[in-house]
């Protein structure tokens, strides 16, 4: 069930509905865009059972999903933009007619360029293809191959920019600096480029006075119009429309969750730049509002609403059952409708009379179905997660698909409450995603640290993202692969930190969730927030431990030894000398000495074992080398040092008692440090006496034989302790979590929150 305390709120600006907006009408603009080949102008259809079902007057929706043979409005705005930046740059009037500025375009070989998400590149490329010249769109990399070819297929030249939207942007500024008679197109305003944006704003109007004519066929009076907002080109036109009419209607804007810059904007009361992350809404994945567009915007716009694609998702298949074909970035308006009259606040601008127009941008379009980000209980989200396919792809034969898509999940979950989030890629495809509660001041901070990569799918005997609950062994469980190892304890942190913003009560200290990458393999996600500086008074590990508190376990180490031959034909024992036979030697060695590792007073004895040998070439000669990988698992009184010591003297030991023994110098390939916290440690009994009173029974206090990334927390300072549900299959054909003890540590670390960071 879904907390609506917990996700971003609503903007609301109650002086907007005595705003107007005074500047003229533009002469020409309607005419210029009915000379159009095949103008027409697009249907405004009616919804009835959503207004009856709303308890509204009318809702009607603007169908953009044909606009001359394009499936967006954006062409009436890049039209009039390139038109009017033609002739401005030619000396030509406004009024000068499209057949006359084709001639002269043509003649002076000009180049239109802008930067694109998709239909604003796509309109721009059409309004080239009309006048015969050339045209180049700069996209950013995470723009589907889908929109590239159709943009493509408009004729225009298509650069991929290895960067986001405002990077593309960027892009093609420098293009007009380099090329001569190259026009910027751009729908987004900065300082010094005012002129284009706002001709841009001012072609989108045509779609307004649409409405208008049609609304009065039908004898209405608009109350509200919903418009979604990428830069705000588009916003800023049906505000000032809007704000123009003898009865002024409502605005309402929406954006997406993961591209809030108008929301943060408003909130902020001045333009500011958001970090953006992945959403199917593609047009409108803007980090930064224009700056021709902000002033009106602030004053004219009653409310701004944030969505999630899953809710666009939902709008968009409602609209195609009512026959409106839609996109996603037509289908945030509905979604925004929804969102709004589910809202106390928005009583001053919805009633039973009311008359909602909603802009449906675009038309269908192929794009990846979402998860519902608001999802908040830990069953919820460990079914969610487990059905993510995130498995670590350095770590078996079979290709995983690494941590991207779950980070985007979690990125869009964190935007969908406003909650801070930090999107570290130190290896390309490896993404940790870091979500950041702030504290009040003066409180302990906590980190929840799970690891969103998991073993490999192929080893799965059933669906291994099924995220199905069943039972099993009389209880009832989530299975797939990554459920238990540790999805349900990502979930259960992720659950107490939306608990703990949707209790309105902000704790002193900030609550951390480290969602990391690469845990299963080389734990390069947990380097990469410690190098990027996140740090805790104290942090959980929710791996599986089966409700037991784990302080401590033991670390390891990889050391590498040649023993060391001379090659040469089996049928020539005098030159050879054989690597293999001599490492029996240390082999035997190796044995004895194991017995005379450090024992520590709650891991026990240090232990090794020779995980890997690889030697020689073929049966028939004499191997020059043979290499043996030995793993030690390791308690505090072990260190690098002291271990490469130890095997160094135990090889001179074997090459003095041996003739012909010889080695090179053992070397580490790998190490990762021991973890310990005393059991006395003022976390640990807060971890204890938490658990005690929320399960009423006290749990096991242990040392685990496995590691974890708890001991590189536990090397920079943190107090760490391994705790989490109960199942099992850990890596095995079959995996489940416990329903029941996923429910458990919900509640325990919600109340540890509360106990430890208020």
């Amino acid at each position: 069930m879904h907390n609506m305390a917990s996700r971003r709120s609503i903007y609301f600006n109650p002086a907007a509905s005595n705003e107007r907006n005074t500047s003229p009408q533009i002469e020409g603009l309607t005419a210029f865009h009915q000379s159009f080949p095949n103008y027409a102008p697009t249907p405004l259809v009616q919804l009835p059972e959503l207004a009856a079902e709303l308890g509204v007057g009318k809702v009607l929706v603007k169908d953009e999903s044909n606009r001359f043979g394009l499936p967006s409005f954006k062409v009436l705005g890049a039209s009039w933009g390139c038109f009017r930046a033609i002739a401005a740059q030619l000396g030509l009037p406004s009024t000068v007619s499209l057949d006359e500025l084709l001639i002269r375009a043509k003649e002076a070989s000009i180049v239109l360029t802008t930067a694109s998400m998709g239909n604003h590149g796509r309109a721009v490329a059409f309004m080239a293809r009309l006048l015969g010249i050339e045209a180049r769109i700069f996209v950013p990399r995470s723009l589907n191959q889908w929109t590239r070819d159709l943009i493509a297929g408009e004729g225009a030249r298509l650069i991929v920019v290895q960067g986001d939207y405002d990077q593309a942007v960027q892009k093609a500024v420098d293009e007009v600096r380099v090329g001569q008679g190259v026009l910027l197109i751009q729908d987004t305003a900065f300082k010094g480029y005012e002129d284009v944006p706002a001709w841009i704003v001012e072609g989108y109007s045509t779609m307004m006075h649409e409405v208008q004519d049609e609304l009065a066929r039908l004898g209405l009076s608009g109350s509200m119009v919903i418009t979604p907002a990428g830069v705000g080109s588009l916003a800023h036109a049906v505000a000032k429309h809007c704000k123009s009419q003898s009865t002024p209607m409502s605005v309402v804007v929406v954006e997406p969750d993961t591209a809030a810059c108008l929301s943060s904007s408003l909130n902020a009361g001045k333009p500011v730049t958001v970090q953006t992350s992945s959403t199917i809404m593609d047009g409108m994945d803007c980090g930064t509002v224009s700056s021709t567009a902000w002033p009106d915007m602030q004053r004219l716009v009653d409310a701004c609403v944030t969505v999630s694609s899953y809710e666009s998702h939902c709008a968009v298949q409602y609209l195609t059952s009512k026959s409106v074909a839609a996109g996603p970035c037509g289908g945030a308006s509905l979604a925004a409708l929804r969102r709004l009259a589910t809202s106390k606040e928005a009583m001053s601008l919805l009633n039973k009379d009311s008359v909602v127009i909603l802009l449906s941008t675009e038309g269908a379009r192929e794009y990846p179905v979402p998860k519902d980000v608001s999802v908040d209980d830990v069953v919820g989200l460990t079914q969610t997660l487990t059905q993510i396919n995130s498995s670590n792809p350095t770590l078996s034969v079979t290709d995983g698909v690494g941590e991207t898509e779950i980070a985007n999940y979690l990125a869009a979950w964190f935007a969908h409450r406003d909650i801070e989030y930090h999107w570290i890629e130190k290896v390309a495809g490896r993404p940790s995603i870091v979500g950041v509660l702030r504290g009040s001041g003066g409180g302990k901070s906590l980190m929840f640290n799970g690891h969103i990569d998991t073993v490999s799918l192929s080893s799965y005997e059933a669906d291994p993202l099924s995220g199905s609950i069943g039972t099993k062994n009389g209880k009832e469980v989530i299975f797939g692969r990554g459920c238990l190892d540790m999805k349900g304890g990502l979930a259960a942190g992720l659950a107490a930190l939306a608990a703990t913003k949707a209790s309105g009560r902000v704790p002193r200290g900030d609550v951390i969730v480290a969602a990391v990458s690469d845990e299963e393999d080389a734990s390069q996600g947990t380097q990469d927030i410690i190098e990027a500086g996140w740090r805790a008074d104290a942090a959980v590990l929710p791996e599986p431990t089966q409700g037991a508190i784990f302080t401590a376990h033991k670390g390891f180490v990889w050391v590498e030894v040649d023993i060391l031959g001379v090659a040469a034909h089996g049928s020539d024992p005098s030159s050879g000398e054989d690597a293999i036979l001599y490492a029996g030697s240390f082999l035997q060695a190796l044995e004895k000495y194991q017995s005379q590792l450090p024992v520590d007073d709650l891991l026990g004895q240090g232990s090794l074992h020779c995980g890997l040998i690889r030697g020689g070439e073929e049966p028939s000669s004499y191997p020059d080398k043979c290499t043996i990988t030995v793993e030690f698992r390791t308690v505090p009184a072990q260190t690098e040092q002291s271990i490469l010591g130890g095997i160094s003297a135990l090889l001179k030991k074997v090459a003095q008692q041996k003739a012909g023994f010889k080695y090179a110098e053992p070397r580490i390939t790998m190490s990762r440090p021991t973890q310990k916290v005393a059991a006395d440690h003022p976390f640990v009994q807060k971890a204890i006496a938490c658990a005690s009173a929320m399960l009423g029974g006290k749990p096991a206090v242990k040392a685990g034989p496995f590691w974890t990334d708890a001991a590189l927390l536990g090397a920079v300072g943190i107090p760490s302790i391994v705790y989490g549900p109960a199942g099992e299959g850990l890596h095995a054909k079959e995996e489940w979590v416990e329903v029941e003890s996923l429910q458990q540590f919900e509640r325990v670390f919600t109340q540890l929150v509360q106990d430890f960071c208020y």
